[in-house]
């Protein structure tokens, strides 16, 4: 009995090694998003370390406190000094994050980005949805929703985000050109990051606009609370919500028709393309024309862009499968 106990013993030793050995050899992958803790990154962070574990790589994610990115700079900076092999980013601001991208680079670091075309800094940006096509079939929705006609306003992430704003812009052009009794109010507003932010420029937007009958929101938090806006006035039905936002957040809302529907892109899959690019980087496999990779398929890259169009729906019909996804 002593000896199988001391076998047990050393077996468990020699477990736990393999563990340190692991964490010590494995390539380091970090990944830094907008901020943490909300849905759309939770499910994101589960892809990462899931594809992690699956390919034999450290990957883990980094969510700042806010939406700031002052924020994103310290992350990269502290992942530099860490010597990670490739760091991976959901950029606030491109303009910013170009010059400690480039520091990146210089260290021998790969930089990957997601929702940011042709970004300076990068070697690769992948995104799960083209800008005109995202765009288009919200501008699209809404104007079904709204009958095409009336006002609406738009709300991003933040006026520096390019992906939000390139959204924006094509379903702002699609309405323009195909809907010409609807009428953009303002211009648009850098809230749907932000919860609290987004349900109080609703409601001032509701205060001062009587005609104003939808919102497009491009950034996860704000369908959420230009919906909970909607409902707190009781304009349900009346005036409609359409973004991209997480199932499971919105699930409530959209059964009640404060949000009227939207697309989205799978987060979770987006973090797994998040290491299995990384993973061919640090291996030197190529990223080319014609490479089938999984959770992108056959590859087209453009520049240092790499877009496929993934749509999912976001409706009654849908949002419980979403959710149960985790999503």
């Amino acid at each position: 009995m002593r000896s199988l106990i001391v076998a047990a013993f050393a077996a468990s030793l020699s477990l736990a090694g393999a563990v340190v050995a692991f964490a010590q050899d494995a390539p380091k992958v970090g990944v830094v998003v907008k901020i943490g803790g909300i849905p759309w990154f939770n499910a994101m962070e589960a892809g990462i370390k899931e594809q992690g574990q699956k390919l034999g790589v450290d990957a883990f994610m980094i969510g700042p406190t806010s939406a700031d990115p002052a924020l994103q700079v310290r992350a990269i900076e502290d992942l530099i000094a860490q010597g990670v092999k490739v760091i991976g980013v959901v950029p606030n601001d491109a303009k910013v994050l170009e010059p400690v991208l480039t520091k990146a680079q210089a260290a021998g670091i790969k930089v990957i980005t997601h929702e940011s075309p042709s970004q300076k800094g990068a070697d690769w940006n992948f995104e799960l949805a083209s800008a005109t096509g995202f765009g288009e079939a919200h501008g699209k929705l809404l104007a079904e929703k709204m009958g095409g006609k009336g006002e609406y306003a738009v709300f991003v992430g933040s006026l520096t985000v390019p992906l939000h704003n390139a959204w924006a812009d094509a379903a702002i052009a699609y309405i323009k050109a195909n809907y010409p009794d609807m009428k953009l109010v303002g211009e648009r507003y850098g809230v749907a990051e932000d919860v609290d932010k987004s349900r109080s420029t609703a409601l001032d937007l509701i205060a001062a606009h009587p005609d104003l009958t939808g919102f497009l929101a491009f950034g996860s938090q704000g369908p959420i609370g230009a919906g909970r806006a909607i409902e707190e006035r009781r304009k349900t039905g009346k005036i409609f919500v359409l973004g991209p936002f997480s199932p499971g957040q919105g699930q409530k809302l959209i059964k009640a028709d404060a949000i009227s529907g939207g697309f989205m892109w799978n987060p979770k899959q987006a973090g797994e393309v998040f290491v299995t690019l990384a993973d061919r980087l640090i291996k030197g496999e190529s990223v080319k024309e014609g490479d089938d990779i999984p959770g992108l398929g056959v590859i087209k890259p453009v520049g240092n862009d790499i877009i496929v169009d993934q749509l999912l729906p976001i409706n009654k019909d849908t949002v419980d499968d979403l959710a149960a996804m985790g999503l």
